[in-house]
């Protein structure tokens, strides 16, 4: 097609690097035979050039494709789409379709892009790059109702060992188009004839299972889940499927059970479990789980420190402590010992697996620091927190002097000022927070909360709600902010601007279950306007499926509108998931209320055990006269 180019002084005065431009394919040209040669053959060898490799960029197509990166630099992205993807339809270059598919998605013009790629597939039918930018461009632009044959082809081209990957792969290629219905029925069209092999019957399935979970019919998704553990009870992807249903199917749970029930289980696969049930906030049951990884492979590091974490959150100090000082230890002699090169070509597969539990674990390295010296870091700030509980403040302050992180400097100095406080300094304490340094722009905030934090810790409600003001005020509509104050509210009794507040979160950010079931909560626990307070916990769980504490605000409910029954269904669900005093306070007295005062005696006497300084706990003791 003849080129027009309109010239720019500034453009024309710019030197262009030739290595901007596509790489061509190199072909050879046609040359005639040498002749007979009567050297020794060793002396030609040496002596004679190599064959000339001629390339298809003669004058005309370079100054055609300079014109093109011209008019792209000038601002003509139309116009440089259309030059570049002339060339590349004369000369059927592969590097050249894609450069024009570039400049396409760079002026944002997906029906151009869309049109080059097919332009690309006409020209090189087997190109596997342009098969996946035309399904990608598809997904992007909604067409997915044109995407079942350039799949069909995608599939067909990928090789054997190789397709199995790929068909698990599609939903997350696909993931960029809106209506996920289509993209269901798009993978059901496509993917039925491989639920006939064996080789691909299990990726199938567990592809199409994500592709109905995210149209959302889980229970259409769990239904594959369950056939394709059938199929294959060894493979992890239904389990990995199994997971992201239990928020929606808790049978899905069952999967997850029967698959780590198998001998030699993969500890990724229970790190994984573990992960799931701590994001629900069943802490009981991940300590389980990590009980059983680290009696088995009792020399993976990183478990520990997950196990320490949790016992912590759990009151069970001693226990944390344990499991911490296992983790310091291995860590320690890990890093001991993979100094030099000796010592990391003689890894053993035991440092292979931990270094695979690091990574399931998401230790990632960050700023030069190994997972090993960021887990330390954790460790120790943990070990001081479970010392400070024991009141040994001389323990806490030595874990905290061994951090020398500039970017955890506002954490430990936290920390110290939680130390203070306990000692009756508050003051002090508080002053140690106000003139930390600020090396990051949200640091200030993070001050101020902490300072807030401490001043909750020590029951300073006034002074604490004071601190909170004055944040909302420097950062407006800080959603997070705003709850904090709302719950210093309550505290104070001054229940209208906690409602106030609270809606106010609500409105900045709809999905916030905390905030939906704070207020729901506070109207429960005042027996006021309960069918309003059941619908805002209600919807609090449809935001946070599974998690305790909304579940046991649900249960609480249930027993303040006189259903003793499912508020004990429902109450003896959130403890099992997570012992806390006050689920364990409320469950007590829904106990107490029918009769199986035995139980409840059990039930508050494990809860004491934990803390026994909870106000819900001993308000309810009290009032009930419950003697244990």
């Amino acid at each position: 097609m003849p080129v027009t180019f309109r010239w720019h002084s500034a453009i024309a005065a710019t030197a262009v690097s030739l290595a901007t431009l596509p790489a061509l394919h190199a072909a050879p040209a046609a040359t005639p035979a040498a002749p007979p040669v009567a050297a020794p053959a060793a002396k030609a060898a040496e002596d004679s050039p190599a064959a000339a490799i001629n390339s298809p960029l003669d004058a005309p197509l370079f100054y055609q494709l300079l014109i093109g990166e011209l008019e792209l630099r000038a601002g003509e992205a139309g116009t440089a789409f259309e030059v570049v993807l002339d060339a590349a339809r004369r000369t059927g270059d592969a590097a050249l379709y894609r450069r024009a598919v570039d400049i396409a998605l760079q002026a944002r013009a997906g029906d151009l892009a869309l049109a080059a790629t097919q332009g690309w597939r006409k020209a090189i039918p087997d190109s596997m790059d342009a098969l996946r930018l035309q399904l990608q461009i598809l997904s992007a632009l909604n067409k997915l109702g044109e995407a079942a044959e350039p799949l069909r082809t995608l599939l067909r081209l990928t090789s054997e060992a190789e397709r199995p990957g790929l068909i698990a792969a599609l939903p997350r290629f696909l993931q960029r188009a809106n209506d996920r219905a289509v993209t269901a029925a798009l993978l059901e069209e496509v993917l039925t004839p491989y639920l006939a092999n064996k080789a691909t019957v299990v990726p199938a399935r567990v592809a199409l299972g994500r592709g109905w979970l995210a149209a959302g019919s889980s229970e259409r998704a769990l239904a594959l889940a369950v056939q394709a553990q059938r199929d294959d009870p060894t493979a992890p992807g239904p389990v990995l499927l199994a997971m992201e249903l239990m928020a929606s199917q808790p049978a899905a749970e069952t999967l997850v059970t029967a698959h780590l029930q198998q001998p030699k289980a993969d500890p990724a696969m229970r790190l994984a479990y573990v992960r799931v049930l701590t994001s629900s906030q069943r802490y009981a049951d991940a300590v389980r789980q990590l009980e059983v990884v680290t009696r088995e492979q009792p020399e993976l590091a990183p478990p520990f420190l997950s196990l320490g974490a949790l016992h912590l959150e759990l009151k069970q100090a001693k226990q944390g402590e344990a499991a911490l000082l296992r983790y310091v230890a291995l860590a320690q002699a890990r890093a001991s010992t993979a100094t030099g090169a000796a010592g990391a070509a003689g890894a053993t597969a035991a440092g292979a697996a931990s270094g695979a539990a690091s990574a399931a674990e998401g230790e990632d390295e960050e700023d030069g620091a190994t997972p090993d010296e960021q887990g330390l870091v954790q460790a120790w700030l943990m070990l001081a927190q479970a010392a400070e509980q024991r009141a040994d403040y001389k323990a806490a302050e030595s874990w905290l002097a061994r951090i020398d992180d500039p970017k955890r400097a506002l954490e430990v100095q936290s920390r110290r000022a939680s130390l203070l406080a306990r000692q009756g300094r508050l003051e002090e304490a508080r002053v140690l927070i106000r003139n930390a340094p600020e090396s990051d722009p949200g640091d200030a905030r993070a001050k101020l909360i902490a300072e807030a934090s401490l001043l909750r810790d020590v029951k300073r409600w006034q002074d604490a709600y004071d601190v909170l003001a004055t944040a909302n005020q420097r950062f407006a509509d800080d959603s997070d902010l705003l709850y904090e104050q709302a719950m210093m509210a309550e505290k104070l009794n001054r229940l209208d601007d906690m409602e106030r507040m609270l809606r106010r979160v609500i409105a900045l950010k709809p999905e916030s279950a905390h905030a939906h079931n704070a207020l729901g909560y506070s109207l429960v626990d005042r027996s006021q306007r309960l069918a309003e307070a059941r619908a805002l916990i209600q919807r609090a769980l449809e935001l946070a499926p599974g998690d305790p504490f909304i579940t046991d605000s649900l249960g609480w409910a249930e027993f303040r509108l006189g259903n003793a029954e499912e508020a004990l269904r429902l109450l003896r669900k959130a403890y099992a998931a997570r012992p806390d005093p006050e689920i364990a306070a409320h469950l007590g007295e829904v106990l107490w209320s029918v009769g199986q005062r035995d139980e409840a005696r059990r039930v508050w006497r494990d809860a004491r055990t934990r803390d026994a300084a909870n106000d819900v706990l001993r308000e309810t003791l009290s009032r009930l006269k419950a003697d244990l």
